[in-house]
């Protein structure tokens, strides 16, 4: 017998990103998947690209999950909470929702609303002191799809005091999966494709958990809609605190990091590159007219940016190696 496994919220795209990393794995036993609107409907159904797994959805609530010893919550923001509370003290959880990312009440208030539930171990295991962390926690909360892409190239510019905190400024484009899988007109392909358009300009939710988890005092983040399914494409850019390369800053920061790629001088992250893994490709400069640091991050939203980053705390929450059922190579063409 393995681990018992369960996913709550199993029928949006990271729900089944999460039941395709999760099954065939021998460590996981897949126990009980549960979905609101689908529930009754069998898994390859809801899932084409899962055929042949012979589960059915379960109706939304804590009993299917009361048995497990790992669930994962693919709820959306501001349900995740109400669920967790309803849980057995010995079970772990990976909540992939924002509701216990974020330690001030305040920001909570302010970009999601509604009463926050309190702070878990933040679930990015790059961060300095954060894979111990995880380890020993049995509630831990997953990082933000455009959180994870900036946080891995800002953090340790500014822990190493090369990079200045207060003007940080953010370019980011992620594919239409980041959205989640209910129906909007703005998110039809006849509206999408051959499309970029801005969203949420100014006011991103994200913006809070990356300041939190890097150490930015003032951050500007204008997130695109670009015409693709997965992938996040973030330009970074922050004025230099002194003279270092960045490269080689990123390069230390993540030398024993399996799914952290600072790629070889001259190459640049594309999406394309990282589709199908948990893997984040950076690459940095120095702004020749402006002086200012940029890095380039690309990952796959629903890989590093969700799915495959909670099974990598899975790993460590267990004691397993953290690249554990999780591809460090893309998929591609």
């Amino acid at each position: 017998m393995g681990i018992r496994v369960a996913v709550a919220g199993a029928s949006g795209y990271a729900g089944g990103e999460l039941l395709r990393l999760i099954s065939g794995r021998p460590e996981f036993e897949l126990v009980a998947a549960t979905a609101h609107s689908q529930a009754g409907h069998r898994v390859d159904v809801v899932h084409p690209q899962l055929a042949g797994l012979d589960l059915v959805l379960g109706a939304a609530g804590p009993d299917p999950l009361a048995d497990a010893d790992l669930v994962f919550l693919a709820l959306p923001h501001g349900e995740s909470a109400a669920l967790a509370a309803q849980l057995p003290a010995d079970v772990r959880i990976v909540d992939l929702g924002a509701d216990h990312r974020l330690a001030d009440p305040y920001q909570w208030a302010q970009y999601y609303g509604g009463t926050h539930a309190g702070q878990w171990t933040y679930g990015l295991p790059e961060l300095p002191g954060q894979r111990e962390l995880i380890a020993s926690a049995t509630r831990v909360a997953n990082t933000g799809c455009y959180a994870v892409a900036i946080t891995l190239a800002l953090a340790p510019l500014i822990a190493a005091g090369a990079a200045q905190p207060a003007d940080v400024v953010v370019v980011a484009a992620s594919g239409t999966s980041g959205a989640g899988r209910g129906v909007k007109a703005h998110l039809l392909a006849s509206e999408v494709m051959g499309d970029l358009s801005p969203y949420r300009v100014g006011t991103h939710q994200h913006v809070p958990e990356i300041k939190q988890a890097t150490g930015a005092t003032g951050l500007s983040l204008t997130p695109v809609l670009a015409p693709m399914p997965r992938g996040i494409l973030a330009t970074v850019t922050a004025l230099p605190a002194r003279g270092v390369d960045p490269q080689a800053v990123l390069a230390e920061a993540y030398a024993d990091a399996p799914f952290v790629h600072v790629l070889p001088e001259g190459r640049w992250p594309h999406t394309a590159a990282t589709l199908g893994s948990n893997s984040c490709h950076l690459q940095a400069t120095v702004d020749v007219d402006s002086g200012r640091l940029i890095v380039v991050s690309a990952l796959d939203n629903l890989g590093k940016g969700a799915a495959g980053q909670a099974v990598q705390n899975a790993n460590l929450m267990f004691g397993l190696p953290e690249t554990t059922g999780l591809s460090v190579y893309g998929v591609a063409p």
